[in-house]
């Protein structure tokens, strides 16, 4: 649904709380498409609309519609993104959605896409959303705040093999098992409500040469992160939807930032962008030639200034694709 909230919901200048990532490598890989008369770009993962208000900015007949779950980062956009009126259209969805999204909005095709993946600076910066372990806050970990279950309810109910499961396949996580049995025994004795107390039962739980080397909680958090959100999931409903909706010359942009939402983003985009031809045929068969062709080698990283100048973008891993022939 379109998303709407009464003025002056939040007085928070949202360009002072967030700096995009690889904002300038975005706007090139997407003008040629957002330059489009009449053109459409959908920004799956608004934010707090940085990289929507300079699209919007570059590009005075472009029409965005932005997408989040999060519904305070979208009042946040919609300060920022108010100057350009009925060109910036903000819809309260999961990326996922975007199809209903798009048609929601009385289109049927789009110029450009840009997934902007993982948790939010907002949701980094607010500790009470239960995001980081460096902050003792209740731990929610939803992206959207009205709907799901949360990170302490999860942990407060799955079984020892599913925790096991969780932090295996999300965090990629060696010990998964050993803090999946502390869990276990920790809850008896009273719930997991707060990441700090998570932190101290995984604290304890890690052999010293461990915790030598890395924070115990970091892939456990990501891990309960991406479960809580179904961030995998939705990402593999997400990125076949929205490659399907380009129209000819259509371009995707992802920037993902971890492994398992970069494996999977290589994995699509190369799949569409290879000759379906069957091997030993003298010619290659139109109905077979590639339907995208990639616009980046390989992952893209930001450069050392970009990373000086936002840490945020340093685990960051850009892939881009243009589509070369029509499906239907």
């Amino acid at each position: 649904m379109t998303h709407q909230e009464p003025a002056g919901l939040d007085a928070r200048d949202p360009s002072e709380l967030h700096v995009p990532v690889l904002l300038d490598r975005c706007l090139d890989l997407l003008a040629p498409v957002a330059a489009r008369p009449g053109a459409v770009v959908v920004d799956a993962t608004l934010g707090m609309g940085g990289h929507s208000a300079a699209m919007l900015a570059a590009h005075p007949g472009l029409t965005v519609i932005g997408l989040d779950r999060d519904t305070e980062a979208l009042a946040l956009a919609g300060t920022r993104l108010a100057p350009f009126g009925e060109r910036a259209i903000r819809v309260h969805a999961v990326y996922d959605e975007i199809e209903r999204a798009v048609r929601g909005a009385g289109f049927s095709r789009i110029d450009g896409v840009l997934f902007d993946l993982g948790v939010s600076s907002l949701q980094l910066d607010e500790a009470d959303r239960g995001f980081a372990y460096a902050q003792d806050a209740p731990l929610d970990m939803r992206m959207d705040q009205s709907r799901g279950e949360t990170a302490a309810e999860v942990l407060a109910t799955a079984s020892e093999g599913r925790l096991r499961a969780i932090f295996e396949r999300y965090g990629e996580e060696p010990l998964a098992g050993r803090y999946a049995r502390a869990i276990l025994a920790a809850r008896a004795e009273a719930p997991i409500e707060r990441s700090g107390r998570l932190v101290d039962v995984l604290q304890a739980a890690t052999p010293a040469a461990v915790r030598d080397q890395r924070h115990p909680a970091k892939r456990v958090f990501q891990a309960l992160r991406i479960e809580v959100n179904s961030e995998l999931s939705v990402l593999e409903r997400a990125i076949p939807a929205a490659l399907d909706l380009l129209s000819l010359g259509g371009r995707a942009v992802v920037m993902a930032y971890q492994s398992l939402e970069d494996r999977f983003v290589k994995r699509e985009l190369s799949a569409r962008s290879r000759s379906t031809t069957p091997p030993g045929l003298p010619m290659e068969l139109p109905e077979h030639s590639p339907e995208f062709r990639l616009l980046t080698r390989g992952a893209e990283l930001a450069d050392d200034a970009e990373r000086a100048r936002n840490p945020r973008a340093i685990p960051v891993r850009l892939r881009a694709a243009e589509r070369l022939r029509e499906t239907r």
